[in-house]
């Protein structure tokens, strides 16, 4: 049976004109905006309207664009000559859209699809909308391959060495015991996880895992807390929030460590290293270092040929 497989993001702009596209995608998402079609509509209609020559004008400071799409295809490069069959990325909101990438699997007559989520905590609003929207593009061409997904490998002790290798690596070799170590990820809002998405408690158990393996290492930070960033609107979300963090310092030597982010992109180039950075500078901390995702390292795309090798 020919297999290829399939890196699912939500994707990032990849020019400035693309930054409305992305949002407009995003907040017409059902796992977005869990609401009816027209709210949805009118809501998503009302936020990007007041976050839309923001969020470009954040882009420009990182050069006009995402740095995802560039890393990822540099990842499937990688995982494909490791794999031996086919690797493509297929993003959510924004070009190389999943139905392209089904189109070539189409034309080659790839028969069974390997889904590999570079989300590695499950959500609704991650994981099964990039799913599902696979599935949906797969009907619309009539393509009916056997389709396999890799689970949430958040606490696999392959995925945490590299979490806790990343996090060592942009310590150097400064003293643990010096600095706080804040594992940041991506918010939700409570109503969400409110409604039984089970985000929160993949999040804590790879917190979990991380802090047991620096404690098997014998490395000491003067504390490991985690924190969530990326907050819209004005309506409850997940706590501790970053900045609220950075604004009442333990200790003016952190370290950040983008927990939920396997690829560079927005989250991790404007507002940890750019907009947080600057909060951490106004108050006076000594130190404000932070760790770079996976990316396209050799170990995360061995780990990729790994998860999708016991499909």
């Amino acid at each position: 049976m020919k297999k290829g497989v399939l890196l699912l993001n939500m994707g990032g702009p990849n020019n400035i004109d693309e930054v409305e596209m992305f949002l407009r995608n995003m907040f017409a998402d059902k796992h977005i905006l869990p609401m009816n079609s027209k709210s949805r509509k009118l809501v998503g209609g009302i936020i990007i309207k007041k976050r839309l020559q923001e969020a470009q004008e954040n882009y420009r400071e990182i050069g006009g664009k995402s740095p995802l799409s560039e890393i990822t295809q540099a990842l499937c490069h990688k995982v494909e000559a490791l794999a031996g069959m086919p690797v493509l990325p297929a993003m959510r909101y924004v070009p190389p859209f999943a139905d392209t990438a089904l189109r070539d699997f189409q034309q080659q007559g790839i028969e069974e699809i390997l889904l590999f989520p570079m989300y590695p905590q499950y959500s609704t609003t991650t994981t099964l909308s990039s799913v599902e929207d696979m599935e949906e593009q797969c009907a619309a061409l009539d393509y009916r391959p056997h389709i396999k997904t890799v689970e949430p490998y958040a606490i696999a002790d392959g995925y945490i060495k590299i979490q806790v290798d990343g996090i060592m690596e942009a310590l150097g070799e400064r003293d643990p015991q010096e600095y706080a170590l804040l594992l940041s990820t991506h918010g939700l809002p409570m109503s969400i996880v409110k409604a039984g998405d089970p985000y929160v408690n993949h999040v804590e158990a790879n917190v979990y895992r991380i802090k047991e393996k620096l404690r098997q290492k014998g490395i000491r930070f003067s504390s490991v807390k985690l924190v969530y960033q990326s907050k819209v609107g004005g309506g409850a979300w997940l706590e501790p929030n970053l900045a609220d963090v950075l604004r009442k310092p333990g200790e003016l030597k952190v370290l950040l460590y983008p927990l939920a982010f396997t690829i560079d992109n927005s989250e991790t180039v404007f507002e940890l290293d750019i907009e947080h950075r600057q909060i951490a500078q106004k108050i006076g901390y000594i130190d404000y270092l932070l760790a770079k995702c996976p990316n396209d390292s050799d170990a995360f795309a061995e780990f990729i040929v790994a998860q999708i090798s016991t499909l």
